[in-house]
């Protein structure tokens, strides 16, 4: 039987953000408890934290964090104790080095200590919650092409459509287009009834959905008046070329070879480009390669086009998401 050592003890200098930091009945520390396996008692200013050493040291570092947070005024929001038993709490400051020329705004995508990433929109700061997707916000910042590839559930669009709000809110692009290809998943819809809009917008609903997370309601109404932002099926894109735009190309792995060729040639001046998409939820009919596959083997090789990747670890929707994921993946033959 292991003994365990004397509890870690926390102190913290105001009993109001303290208050904050326990959550609303204590929850942010039942559920510490719970998934560390710790007995967190508050005395007064003070936390105790019993259990194992290593879980001790979590601890410590998610609840320094949160606390840094509050004291910044920022609130603790849904996600953001998780963000951090993910991320590990905070770390030593690395060494300085060198890295790309900022963009403008940029400055809120490194912290002090270099390892902070923040997204600021009109509505709400984004912060990603696991170390991939640190990469992959960082990567669209850097690249002026990326690809994000991986299970549902995993923040590919939700953050690419984050950073294109930033940076057309900080100057860096004119507008933002976001597509999709308008393909049935698994389903025989038949015709539907409407004009052209009505008929591809339950397609585009989860891109409306980002959006709507980013900006006001009105005024993410106001800009597609005046098609600042545009949200339009794939095969709308041909014979188009996109300058000083944020291009994100979402459930790209339902475009044909032809089509990802046709949609990666709209690259224009100025402009930043993000593929998204899930190589295990192909829709296309049998015996057509899917685009997104075929991209990535092409283009591999181009340095100048980042290749980020995710798995179920990294899945921040239910944590039951994550669960199916991985029951699946087991199943898969080879």
């Amino acid at each position: 039987m292991s003994i365990l050592p004397p509890p870690a003890i926390l102190e913290f200098p105001d009993n109001f953000l303290l208050i904050d930091l326990c959550g609303e009945h204590d929850r942010n520390l039942a559920e510490l408890e719970e998934r560390l396996e710790v007995q967190i008692l508050r005395r007064g200013n003070r936390l105790e934290i019993h259990g194992e050493a290593d879980s001790q040291r979590t601890a410590e570092r998610v609840l320094a964090a949160l606390y840094h947070r509050l004291e910044q005024g920022r609130g603790i929001a849904s996600g953001d104790l998780d963000r951090e038993l993910r991320m590990g709490g905070p770390e030593p400051a690395p060494p300085p080095r060198s890295r790309p020329a900022a963009l403008p705004g940029q400055a809120e995508l490194f912290g002090a200590d270099g390892q902070r990433i923040e997204i600021k929109t009109r509505k709400k700061l984004v912060e990603p919650r696991t170390e991939a997707q640190k990469a992959y916000v960082r990567s669209l910042f850097q690249h002026e092409l990326a690809f994000g590839i991986g299970p549902a559930g995993t923040g590919k669009t939700y953050l690419a459509v984050a950073v294109g709000v930033s940076m057309f809110l900080t100057g860096h692009v004119d507008r933002i287009l976001l597509s999709r290809p308008a393909v049935e998943a698994g389903e025989k819809l038949g015709y539907l009834p409407g004009d052209m809009k009505e008929k591809v917008d339950p397609y585009m609903q989860p891109l409306y959905d980002a959006l709507g997370d980013f900006l006001p309601g009105k005024q993410v109404q106001k800009m597609m008046e005046e098609k600042v932002i545009e949200i339009a099926p794939l095969a709308f894109m041909r014979g188009r070329t996109l300058s000083r735009s944020f291009v994100v190309l979402d459930e790209a792995q339902n475009a044909t070879t032809m089509q990802m060729k046709m949609f990666l040639t709209r690259l224009g001046e100025g402009s930043r480009m993000v593929i998204t998409g899930d190589r295990t939820q192909v829709d296309l009919p049998r015996g057509i390669s899917s685009g997104l596959s075929d991209a990535e083997r092409l283009l591999k090789a181009i340095p100048e086009i980042s290749f980020n990747y995710f798995t179920s670890k990294d899945v921040v929707r239910h944590p039951l998401v994550a669960a199916i994921i991985e029951a699946y993946d087991a199943d898969a033959p080879g």
